[in-house]
């Protein structure tokens, strides 16, 4: 495994500004272990769960300060994820033919730079690279994802109130930098990005007391810095999509080397066809054409997590995965369409949600033989 230095790193940033300014990125390295192009099929699993905490402030009493917020928005302080039914649906998922698992990582990975981001539990990086290695011997290529949303950046701690500042940045920098050599320098690095609004901050359901949105030009200048320096380390980003939804400029202005993930749940039951589709799903669903007419490559992602219109009516979401691939397989050209991922949101924690993974990796299955 190669170590690049401090220095490097300042290099491969600089060669990416003039890149970036432009509209795109440079080359990246070729993975030793990959998923076939075009045939992906991609699992999303979460090994922390601190993406959907708020991490209170340094005046509330750093971790004393938990009791202050709202039992939905408590921040783990000891890991969820169960070893034995981690390996449970890891197992079935190289038995459904599922060639790469994106690991949502959060809390759960002891970063060298920062070990103050550990909580009980968390996995060394020996432990981790251990399991690399086994998933890779099953077939599965091992993709990190680190959430830069400010919606989901609780597992980042005191740097959470932090962002668009210069220690941020380091701070980001610092952590991409570790999971880039504990992964090998994966193919793809899977940056988050989804659901930054003051709707998903603000709404009564999501209970935030720490709201913190960044818009317009504060949006854009860091995303691109977080894109450009993982281009520099030879990883393709990866993001979701949602930020296009309500911003047009999204085609236009996000460079092309980075893979989008739009999802589509069909959350408002309105289904997968736009001439038909009343709903306010209708701008998600639309976007799968306007990335394809931009020319960017994708991997749709699809749910058997049940969206709220869906729950009302009791009729679950098992026909969305795949209706979602029909739907991938029509819209994108094959040369763009990298593949499709599944993401149950559910964490390996309880046997209900292991189970509920392990039918999301059914679906999966089944969906792509279809």
């Amino acid at each position: 495994m190669k170590k690049i230095d401090r220095r490097e790193f300042i290099a491969a940033g600089a060669a990416f500004a003039g890149a970036a300014a432009i509209g795109g990125c440079a080359t990246g390295r070729k993975a030793a272990f990959t998923a076939p192009q075009g045939d992906i099929r991609a699992f999303l699993l979460h090994l922390g769960h601190n993406m959907w905490c708020d991490w209170p402030s340094e005046a509330m009493g750093a971790e004393k300060g938990i009791a202050f917020l709202t039992e939905k928005r408590r921040p783990d302080l000891k890991l969820r994820s169960r070893d034995d039914y981690w390996r449970a649906v890891t197992d079935h998922l190289a038995a459904r033919g599922i060639n790469l698992l994106v690991i949502d990582l959060g809390e759960g990975l002891a970063y060298p730079s920062h070990p103050e981001l550990a909580i009980e539990g968390t996995w060394s990086v020996d432990k981790m690279r251990a399991e690399i290695a086994r998933l890779q011997g099953m077939g599965i290529e091992v993709i990190p994802k680190l959430n830069f949303s400010t919606t989901h950046n609780g597992w980042m701690k005191d740097y959470r109130h932090m962002v668009s500042s210069r220690p941020y940045f380091r701070f980001c920098e610092d952590v991409i930098r570790d999971v880039a050599e504990i992964f090998d320098y994966p193919r793809f690095l899977h940056i988050g990005y989804d659901e930054e609004t003051v709707e998903h901050q603000g709404a009564q359901w999501c209970g935030c007391q720490h709201i913190d949105v960044r818009r317009g030009e504060f949006w854009w200048g860091d995303f691109l810095h977080i894109v450009g320096f993982i281009d520099g380390l030879g990883i393709r980003p990866w993001t979701w999509s949602d930020y296009g939804w309500d911003h047009p400029e999204y085609v236009t202005r996000c460079p092309k080397c980075v893979v989008q993930s739009n999802w589509y749940y069909d959350e408002s039951h309105g289904g997968f066809d736009p001439a038909t589709n009343k709903t306010s799903d209708l701008k998600r669903l639309n976007h799968f054409w306007a990335l394809e007419k931009a020319g960017f490559d994708q991997i749709p992602c699809g749910t058997n997590w049940v969206g709220w219109k869906r729950r009302q009516e009791k009729v679950g979401a098992d026909d969305v995965i795949g209706k979602l691939v029909k739907l991938g397989r029509e819209v994108i050209a094959k040369p763009r369409l990298l593949g499709f991922m599944m993401a149950p949101w559910a964490s390996c924690d309880t046997e209900a949600h292991r189970d509920f993974n392990i039918r999301g990796a059914d679906l999966f299955a089944e969906a792509l033989r279809a």
